[in-house]
Parts: structure tokens; C-alpha cells; sequence
């Protein structure tokens, strides 16, 4: 999922609406993704690695039948040494073939699971709250609003001065603007939208002054 040119304008349209009514700032961040789980491929990997240890273990009388298939020696019962070989190499097979697998683009994202990915995606919300939002005006009054595009989740971090006054609960109309437009494939809906009730939420609290100068950028950051 991309964000199209109408949406970049949309979205620059919705920040200046919203900033007009209050001191406070709202900055868009959206990344491709939060992670690419690497981790959690190879951990499904190992899982699957250990399945040919496991049929042998269980049925040891297959794991002698098919040495036999590779042991010229058919006078005698198959060795230790050629079984344990055998295990090892399927076993190997396995996780390179499962590695393979699970890393394609189109597997990797249903193997991570949805408490991973909410995970994932507010570690770097926060970090890139701290780089683009935090203290970046004077008053202390940033809003980060974190798209990440490939799990279609979000996160609204707000700066001091508002994270003193507005509770993080208070978020949640927003958070369900953006959303529902954003797995249904409207990211540009979707961001406007919360945009547009970030600022109601702000405008409550910092009512627009004309004293505090635009210091974060009025468009969506593209990561």
C-alpha cells in the first residue's frame, strides 16, 4: 500500500485545517512497514526443523527404512552412523527449505502475530516520535501521528505539555477514523480524517493564539 499524490494533498489540506484552530501541531509520519520480522521467520523456521527429529522419534521404524534406501549394506541392519546422518540432513533441508519459504513477501506477513506487529509498530511510532516530534516546538505541543502501511496500524504520540492535559484514551476517535479507511485500502481517508479530530481534541485544550509560530511540516513524511 502506497499513498497517491490525492492523498499527500489531502492529507497537507487536513494538518493546515486542523491547525488553524489551535496552538498545537500535528506531524504524519508513514512508514512502509515497522519491522521486517526476520526474527519471527526464522523462529517458524526452526519450528519446522524440528519436525523430522520429532517423525523419527516417534516412529523410529521409518527413519530405519528409509537408511536402508541409502546403506548398500542390506546383509546387515543399518548403521547408527548413516540414520544419524540421514536425520541430520533432513533436518537441515527442512529449515533451509522453510527459511525459504517463510521469507517470501507474500508468506512472511501471516506468520507474525497481531500482539508482535502492535508491538513492533509502537516501539517505532515512539522512536520516531523522539526523532521528528519530540521537543521540536517551543511550547511542547507536537502530535505524531505513526502510520505503518504494511501491518495497517497506527499510533498517536503526543508531547509533553499535551500528554500532561489530554489522556492517551482520548486518542480513540481518532485512532477509529484512521483505521477503518486504512484496511479497507483509504489510507488518505483515513489520515485526514484523524487529522481532522486530532485537532478538535487539540483546539479544546491549545485554542489557536496566533502567537505560536509552524514549526513541523503541514504534509505527510514518507519514511
Amino acid at each position: 500500500m502506497r499513498l497517491s499524490a490525492e492523498d499527500h494533498a489531502r492529507v497537507a489540506d487536513a494538518i493546515r485545517a486542523a491547525e488553524a484552530r489551535t496552538d498545537g501541531e500535528v506531524l504524519v509520519v508513514a512508514a512502509p512497514a515497522s519491522d521486517a520480522y526476520h526474527d519471527v521467520v526464522l523462529h517458524w523456521a526452526l519450528l519446522l526443523a524440528l519436525l523430522p527429529p520429532a517423525l523419527a522419534a516417534a516412529w523410529p521404524d521409518g527413519l530405519l527404512r528409509a537408511t536402508e534406501l541409502v546403506d548398500p549394506a542390506w546383509d546387515r541392519a543399518p548403521s547408527l552412523r548413516v540414520a544419524l546422518t540421514l536425520l541430520l540432513a533432513a533436518t537441515v533441508l527442512a529449515f533451509l527449505l522453510a527459511r525459504r519459504l517463510f521469507g517470501l513477501a507474500a508468506v512472511r506477513p501471516r506468520l507474525v502475530p497481531p500482539a508482535t506487529k502492535a508491538r513492533r509498530v509502537r516501539r517505532r511510532a515512539l522512536g520516531t516520535f523522539r526523532a521528528t516530534t519530540e521537543a521540536r516546538t517551543a511550547t511542547r505541543t507536537g502530535v505524531l501521528l505513526y502510520l505503518s502501511l504494511a501491518e495497517r496500524r497506527a499510533e498517536i504520540v503526543a508531547d509533553a505539555a499535551i500528554h500532561a492535559r489530554v489522556a492517551p484514551e482520548r486518542w480513540g476517535d481518532a485512532m477509529a477514523a484512521l483505521l477503518g479507511p486504512l484496511r479497507a485500502g483509504r489510507p488518505g481517508d483515513g489520515i485526514a480524517a484523524a487529522v481532522e479530530r486530532i485537532g478538535a481534541e487539540l483546539a479544546a485544550y491549545f485554542p489557536f493564539t496566533g502567537t505560536d509560530p509552524n514549526e513541523l511540516p503541514d504534509r505527510v513524511i514518507e519514511l
